[in-house]
């Protein structure tokens, strides 16, 4: 178990929507911690409802989560290179990177266990191999360490920001610059712990940098690149400069789409790093989906 400790700088709102603004937990989470006595004000059991005062002390202790089973499955990857240290698939839309609660089987790494037996450890049962992920409902290449020298050097480059990683996406509305700089830091959103928003708290440097692949009357076609990896990065960031992308459905339009896509109009299309052992450069491309080039050629018709 992990023990947390804050002390309240000033009188607050209640216990539960304090704790959810100073950490990334979720409210509901902290509302179950404190129902099962994980929580304590002062030296004493909390409530949900307690108002925080200046001073207060608040302790977390964090319990330990049981890991979930994780089985091989056969599944179909598209695998684009594989050696001895490294492995780039490209991972189809609607696939979830890693178990989770509500997602046990038919994950990608379920499927990369089946297909490998020597994924890298380090990042643990859950996520063998995994250095970096994408969305659900995000389709495109990712790179997958074998052992844990690749690891540490995949994860470092990521760190320094020497990987490429570009994204092809279509987006609601006109953008009238050819190419432009996102540069603006992401944080959990204070109203909706699902969802990340662009803000100076609790958030992290992220910057993306867009260019205009081709403009349609009401759409634009993009290509963005990462400079940084921050949660629901591109999304965040396209919805805060006003042009979000197409079938979002956290960040998108409220009103419904007709495009034919399950899910937000992105794909990690080129993917670049330094191979771990050889130093070589390694640069992967993964074609557009049909569901996004049939987004593509409907915008052109709107």
């Amino acid at each position: 178990m992990t023990k947390h400790t804050f002390i309240s700088e000033e009188k607050s709102t209640r216990l539960d929507k304090w704790l959810t603004n100073q950490t990334e937990w979720s409210r509901s989470l902290i509302q179950q911690w404190i129902q099962d006595g994980h929580v304590a004000v002062n030296g004493e059991p909390a409530k949900s409802n307690y108002k925080i005062q200046l001073n207060d002390e608040v302790v977390v202790v964090e319990p330990e989560v049981k890991e979930l089973e994780v089985k091989a499955e056969a599944l179909d990857l598209d695998i684009i290179y594989e050696d001895k240290d490294v492995l780039v698939v490209n991972k189809p839309r609607g696939m979830v990177v890693h178990p989770a609660p509500g997602h046990a089987s038919g994950t990608l790494v379920n499927g990369l266990m089946a297909h490998c037996q020597d994924l890298s450890g380090i990042n643990g049962v859950l996520r063998p191999g995994i250095v970096h992920r994408i969305d659900k409902d995000t389709s495109g290449l990712l790179m997958v360490a074998k052992n844990d020298l690749a690891h540490e050097s995949l994860v470092e480059q990521l760190k320094n920001k020497t990987t490429k990683r570009r994204y092809e996406a279509l987006v609601s509305g006109v953008i009238p610059h050819d190419k432009g700089t996102i540069d603006a830091p992401i944080g959990r959103d204070p109203e909706d712990r699902q969802r990340m928003t662009v803000t100076d708290m609790h958030a992290r440097e992220a910057v993306t940098h867009f260019q205009v692949i081709e403009r349609f009357a009401n759409y634009t076609h993009v290509a963005c690149e990462l400079e940084t990896g921050r949660t629901h990065q591109i999304r965040t960031h396209m919805k805060y400069i006003g042009y979000p992308i197409v079938g979002d459905p956290k960040y998108g339009s409220r009103k419904k789409h007709d495009f034919p896509i399950n899910g937000q109009a992105l794909h990690a299309e080129l993917l670049g790093f330094i191979h771990p052992r050889t130093g070589e450069e390694m640069l992967f491309h993964a074609p557009l989906p049909d569901d996004l080039k049939n987004c593509l050629n409907q915008a052109g018709r709107k």
